[in-house]
């Protein structure tokens, strides 16, 4: 039965946070220090896909990389909010999304 409701790719994410992470200019150490976690470990599992940050840790990365914790999240919801329904955001987006494929 496929899914009704909107739901997160954990492999996308991770590597969504690896790309504004590299964009940023941040190291894995710095996130580590920023989130003040014991080993690299978990940053390293969310990268490919086998584990999620915890929401109090998605919010500290939002803070850090100063952007919404639903940039962090990639999943299959089409928009996000009201904003997302102006034409203009949505050409924008689009654009997006073919880069990402470009990219990937």
């Amino acid at each position: 039965m496929k899914r009704s409701y909107p739901a997160v790719d954990m492999v996308k994410t991770g590597q969504n946070i690896k790309r504004i992470m590299k964009t940023k200019g941040l190291t894995v150490k710095d996130i580590q220090a920023f989130l003040e976690l014991g080993t690299p470990q978990g940053i390293y599992h969310w990268f490919d896909g086998s584990s999620m940050p915890t929401l109090d840790n998605l919010y500290a990365l939002s803070e850090l990389f100063q952007l919404p914790v639903d940039a962090l999240l990639i999943g299959n919801r089409k928009y996000v909010c009201a904003m997302y329904w102006d034409p203009m955001y949505r050409r924008l987006y689009a654009y997006y999304e073919e880069l990402l494929t470009i990219v990937a």
